[in-house]
């Protein structure tokens, strides 16, 4: 069957063609007639790059305390504001003290009472020892005294924890804070009555610092640990290693925390190893049950060469290319291993060599043996380390 084509078929068939076929000649021409194109090159060198991982985690508060009556009383007045931030100490509900006023009273009095009869019993007894001297009273006289001197005394120190008890009793009518932390939502309303089985009051967490919840595998964990030993990892404190944080919209907190290997658990059910972070929190940003990822430096590869992202070219077949800047600045094009990439970067393992220059942008130029003038690649500004915290990191 013979293929006709339209006019206008035939022209874009033609211009196809001719595009194709002119590229290297275009190429020739320039390393001929005209200056050699310019390309945008790195240099490599070897720099030590840190490798971290990223895990779902879920923000904790450092404290958690319930805020619950020790006595039974009518609910006079709220004194805090919801969701604001309390100290210790600070008085958050007052419980109508009169009854225990009274109690109170009645606790002085009875004490007064067992101290007059102490000093009754205390007469009584030296009384007896006198007349004991002087052979004037039988023994059993002056046992009895010493028995109702030891009474007295005894009543003294019951009072006296009546008293106590009744005092105790009136300052929880004030009802504290535990901790210092941030005071959630009001459970109960003036005019109620409450006891210590009513349940809580409120809750106040401790959110500055917060923790940082996630889990990992057991052999993960071992090699976190081996690490952390050897000094692969930045140690912050003994058995703590840094971590950061990433947000779940994607950004970065900016403060980093450090990994609690002394708090590591074991669940049960999965055999995973939930691990936690600590991080600071002076402005409030990180709440409990907020999702994040939290990023652990898993090491660090010495000597590590690097190159941005786009300077990686990939074949038909998929094969990491790179195209490499000669002495005598002709291009030759060399398939590479590409290890991971690190924030705008890919890690080259094999076949690129420390002082090589790599051509990064300006493909478009060029072609295996072209002639070119090289120049040093500036990244765009977002593409800049200050933009870019993972970059940044990794340049570190």
């Amino acid at each position: 069957m013979a293929l006709t084509l339209s006019p206008a078929g035939f022209s874009r068939t033609a211009a196809l063609v001719f595009a194709l076929a002119a590229a290297p000649l275009g190429t020739a021409l320039a390393q001929q007639g005209g200056p050699p194109p310019a390309v945008g090159i790195v240099t490599a060198q070897p720099e030590p790059i840190v490798f971290a991982n990223e895990l779902p985690g879920r923000i904790a508060p450092t404290r958690i305390a319930e805020v619950v009556p020790r006595i039974t009383g009518i609910i006079l007045e709220r004194v805090f504001v919801q969701g604001t931030m309390v100290k210790e100490g600070d008085v958050l509900y007052r419980i109508d003290p009169a009854p225990f006023e009274v109690r109170v009273a009645s606790a002085k009095a009875t004490l007064q009472r067992a101290h007059a009869t102490q000093l009754q019993a205390r007469q009584q007894n030296d009384r007896q020892k006198e007349l004991r001297d002087r052979n004037v009273n039988s023994a059993q006289a002056l046992d009895n005294a010493v028995a109702a001197l030891a009474q007295a005394d005894a009543d003294v120190a019951a009072a006296e924890a009546g008293l106590a008890e009744a005092e105790l009793n009136l300052r929880y009518a004030s009802v504290t804070a535990p901790i210092s932390g941030r005071i959630g939502r009001a459970t109960i309303t003036e005019g109620a009555l409450v006891s210590s089985s009513s349940g809580s009051l409120a809750t106040i967490q401790r959110l500055d610092p917060v923790y940082a919840d996630f889990t990992q595998s057991a052999t993960e964990m071992l090699r976190l640990r081996r690490a952390l030993k050897d000094g692969t990892l930045q140690e912050v404190a003994p058995d703590e290693a840094r971590v950061h944080l990433i947000m779940e919209d994607g950004t970065r907190y900016p403060l980093p925390g450090k990994l609690l290997f002394s708090e590591a658990t074991v669940e049960p059910s999965t055999g995973q190893v939930i691990l936690r972070g600590e991080f600071p929190n002076p402005n409030g940003d990180l709440l409990p049950g907020m999702y994040v990822r939290v990023e652990i430096e898993q090491g660090v590869q010495k000597d590590a060469l690097a190159v941005p992202t786009q300077a990686v070219q990939r074949d038909t077949a998929g094969t990491a290319q790179l195209f490499i800047v000669k002495a005598d600045d002709t291009i030759e094009r060399r398939n590479v291993t590409a290890g991971r990439v690190v924030g705008e970067r890919w890690v080259i393992d094999a076949n690129l060599k420390p002082g090589e220059r790599v051509v990064v942008d300006g493909f478009q130029k060029i072609g295996p043996g072209a002639k070119v003038t090289p120049q040093p690649w500036k990244p765009a500004a977002k593409d800049a380390g200050a933009g870019n915290p993972d970059a940044a990191k990794s340049a570190n």
